[in-house]
């Protein structure tokens, strides 16, 4: 039976409202504030006991209610934990996905997290994109915030399905926005030297400082926050195969990754820590600074255009595009240039591969010309074994072989 009552400190005072204390269908006492009027709170607790009953005879679901109360709450309670939740992400990733989430959210106005709707967010996103003139990519980034917001209510089981579950992304290859290109070894060394011999500072850096980060970005392909994240800690330099280490929460997959380094890295960077504390970052405060603007002066100094047909030459494409390019073009296997880049599949490391007109004519000229062994016969009776490898300089190396055995053979023969 519910008991009604007053608390000591209220009591003889009409204004205050009665409590009700009752035993609920797991036989834990429970408290509900009442009424000030006495009968208005009496017919509450006849309410909650039979409610009490209802429970204990398996004609309500305790769980049900749970979700139907959580899915009538404010969502700005339930951003505010998913917030918390990204606390080992990094800042910049917390503060991007929070701000497109809460936008999106907002437009499409809902309050409660029983209002959300996989639909109306993208009737929102393609208003939102005509408005703001966004490209593609930047719509899948924000269609993504808000479908990780939809799997962390899922996940933290506060809904038992997402909600936006289904919304499809924009293909981003046919709305590029930002299109960037891969710079040449002698165009980064140009750059390099025009950093080092500018005399003036950019970003709060001057030009030995911007040389060194530009060498590293090439040598390594990090992106700007994980080079900001380096210190002297990061470095194992006289292990057998020396090794960088980022760490899980500065890495864009939030994982640990130990990467190997450049010999010619090694040696720049023994220079480089020299004097530094372990926990001193190499590059003070990079992530705060306007890399692209770096690399435009330099660019500009060295005589170099930041832009052409091919794309934007800004510090992302300085470093990391020309980085895993390079790659392929000294003979990584393009499975070899995703493990270094770090990469979830192969389709984006393919995106950072920047293969030219130039390279595509020089990987054919290579491709085998098949000969039959009656030609290849007739070319050795015909010239000598020196003749016939340097009017074809591309012959397969079993086409050689079979030239060699045929030249002994007829030069014994003889």
């Amino acid at each position: 039976m519910a008991a009604i009552f007053k608390r000591g400190r209220d009591k003889g005072k009409k204004t205050k409202p009665y409590v009700i204390q009752y035993t609920d269908h797991e036989g834990n006492r429970q408290f509900a504030k009442g009424f000030t009027d006495k009968a208005l709170t009496e017919q509450l607790a006849a309410k909650l006991e039979n409610e009490v009953l209802l429970r204990k005879r398996g004609m309500i679901d305790p769980a049900q209610e749970r979700l139907l109360a959580i899915k009538q709450s404010p969502i700005t309670e339930h951003l505010d934990a998913f917030d918390r939740s990204m606390a080992n992400n990094t800042p910049k990733h917390r503060k991007l996905t929070m701000t497109r989430v809460t936008r999106v959210i907002e437009g499409c106005g809902f309050l409660t997290l029983a209002e959300m709707d996989g639909e109306k967010v993208v009737d929102w996103l393609n208003e939102f994109r005509e408005e703001e003139d966004i490209g593609a990519r930047t719509y899948n980034h924000y269609l993504q915030a808000a479908d990780a917001f939809g799997k962390w209510l899922v996940l933290t089981k506060r809904l038992p399905g997402n909600p936006l579950v289904g919304m499809e992304r924009l293909n981003a290859e046919t709305d590029v926005r930002h299109k960037r290109r891969a710079l040449t070894p002698d165009e980064f060394a140009r750059l390099v030297e025009a950093a080092r011999n500018s005399g003036v500072e950019v970003q709060g850096y001057d030009g030995e400082m911007r040389a060194r980060i530009y060498q590293i970005s090439y040598l390594t392909g990090l992106r700007r926050s994980e080079l900001a994240s380096l210190t002297p800690n990061s470095f194992k330099l006289d292990d057998p195969q020396p090794t960088l280490t980022v760490d899980a929460a500065c890495s864009k997959h939030r994982r640990k990754d130990v990467l190997p380094m450049h010999p010619k890295l090694v040696t720049l960077v023994r220079g480089w820590i020299s004097g530094l504390d372990p926990d001193e970052p190499l590059f003070y405060r990079l992530a705060r600074r306007k890399t692209y603007t770096m690399v435009q002066k330099d660019l500009e100094r060295a005589g170099i255009p930041y832009e052409t047909h091919e794309g934007l030459a800004d510090f992302h494409a300085a470093g990391r595009h020309s980085h895993i390019t390079r790659l392929v073009r000294s003979g990584a296997s393009i499975m070899e240039a995703k493990e270094l880049a770090r990469h979830a599949d192969i389709c984006q490391t393919a995106k950072y591969t920047h293969i030219g007109m130039e390279d595509r004519a020089e990987a054919l000229a290579a491709l085998p010309f098949p000969l039959a062994p009656a030609v290849v016969e007739a070319l050795v009776e015909d010239a000598d074994l020196q003749a016939v490898v340097t009017a074809w300089p591309r012959l397969s190396e079993e086409i050689r072989r079979q030239i060699r055995e045929l030249a002994a053979s007829t030069s014994t023969d003889r």
